[in-house]
């Protein structure tokens, strides 16, 4: 494994090994072939120096733990990925900065920043290659305080698990036991042995070489054009469109959530914003996670990818012009949707795809459609970031970088950890420069939920 120093940052790197060779190959299930084999980047800012000697001890004990980060992807004969668990090491590094730790927040996001934070992979030379799955950075500021750069393999774990395993290394740093995690694929690859697969499906489809080329090139060809904007919505904010989505609703619904509240509000603004024709079928693609529709089929802290996507969608004229209430509605009974027997089908389509070999060209339908009529929703917002503590005091900031792909809503919690939430808005320039104008400023924080004139 080649690992050079970050130019113009002294320090260290290390290959920290875990409990040693297991000898084990774990198959990947079939949603985690759905992310790729790219590096998922979290950054973390604390105010206090972090211990980097501390850090790594914890960290290796930790990795005894998690035999899939020290190790390496390789190829199945039918175009799978498996993990080999040879503990060939995850990267540490230590790098020093001679900048003082600037004020990130909402109002200056370090997005332009993050390179320094992170330990670089070459994406492109993963599989079948001695290319760490997982890289940590601690870059100390002058002055004072440290920046923790985490990089994890999105083909080995979700979001959730990802933040699992750095509040098990937190607990591991301060002393507190920690416990094995079930990474086996196979509970949820069992979920599809008796279905037979669809030729469709309504969130995945397969598609030609020449389409994932295309949307491949368009993705990167607009990337200049595209913006990333974050909005704090405060605790009140929040509350506020919470009650009215509940005002609105029929007595025998479940009362809204803030969580469906304020993602059935960013989707009527953005509607609005784009201000397509009345007829024309808004949708909001809407990542889900699935353990919970499966907690009676996976083990406790099941760790790998168990997210999927649900779609809700409406006319244009009713997103801009209904209540509160009925884009709630729609959202909710989106989610509604995803049930053990949808997610068996839809195990069982990706599956079958898997066995012909198609996997790299299956795509997620609201993927596909980012410039055409769907917002994509991706709603941590009860992730418990704020916690990643490491002796040092809990982040004041955390950060990853933004979407390269047009009309993404990604929803993240605030320091203060309570139902204030920061939101993340990419979206092309002209829509980001609107959104910060005072009139859709505005609309954005309008404690009725309107998105049309104020």
């Amino acid at each position: 494994m080649k690992i050079g120093r970050p130019p113009g940052n002294p320090g260290r790197t290390v290959v920290l090994r875990g409990g040693g060779p297991s000898g084990e190959r774990v198959r990947l299930g079939v949603h985690d072939l759905m992310n790729g084999t790219f590096v998922t980047p979290r950054t973390f800012f604390y105010r206090r120096t972090l211990d980097d000697g501390a850090l790594e001890d914890s960290l290796r004990r930790t990795l005894a733990h998690y035999p899939l980060l020290t190790g390496r992807l390789e190829r199945d004969q039918d175009g799978g990925l498996s993990v080999a668990c040879d503990d060939a090491g995850a990267v540490f590094s230590v790098a020093h900065s001679d900048r003082a730790m600037p004020d990130y927040g909402p109002d200056r996001p370090a997005r332009q920043d993050l390179r320094r934070y992170l330990h670089s992979v070459n994406a492109f030379r993963v599989v079948g290659h001695d290319t760490p799955l997982l890289s940590v950075k601690v870059t100390h500021m002058r002055g004072g305080g440290s920046v923790l750069g985490v990089s994890v393999n999105h083909a080995v774990v979700d979001g959730g698990g990802y933040l699992d395993f750095l509040l098990q290394w937190s607990a591991a740093h301060a002393g507190r036991e920690i416990r094995p995690v079930p990474y086996d694929r196979t509970p949820l690859e069992r979920l599809a042995g008796d279905v037979r697969p669809a030729p469709d499906d309504p969130q995945y489809t397969v598609i030609t070489g020449r389409q994932k080329f295309g949307f491949i090139w368009k993705v990167n060809a607009r990337a200049r054009t595209m913006r990333t904007i974050t909005v704090r919505f405060t605790a009140d904010e929040v509350l506020a469109l919470r009650e009215a989505a509940r005002a609105g609703q029929d007595a025998d619904r479940p009362p809204a959530s803030s969580g469906d509240a304020l993602g059935a509000h960013l989707w009527r603004v953005l509607g609005a914003l784009r201000a397509r024709e009345p007829g024309a079928q808004e949708r909001l693609g809407i990542v889900v996670g699935l353990r919970a529709a499966l907690k009676d089929r996976l083990p406790d802290g099941y760790w790998g990818n168990a997210v999927s996507n649900t779609t809700a969608a409406l006319p244009a004229r009713e997103l801009r012009e209904e209540p509160l209430a009925h884009t709630v509605a729609a959202v909710r009974a989106a989610l509604d949707r995803v049930t053990p027997d949808r997610i068996r089908r839809e195990a069982a389509f990706l599956e079958a795809q898997r066995s012909a070999g198609r996997s790299g060209r299956v795509f997620s339908r609201m993927s596909l459609d980012a410039f055409e009529g769907t917002v994509a929703l991706n709603n941590a917002g009860r992730l418990a970031v704020y916690e990643v503590e490491f002796g040092a005091g809990r982040p004041f900031w955390f950060e990853f970088p933004a979407s390269p792909v047009p009309w993404t809503v990604l929803v993240t919690p605030t320091p203060d950890d309570d139902h204030s939430r920061d939101v993340h808005l990419s979206v092309p320039r002209d829509a980001a420069d609107a959104l910060c104008g005072p009139e859709w400023a505005g609309r954005l924080h309008d404690p009725a939920g309107r998105p049309g004139p104020l």
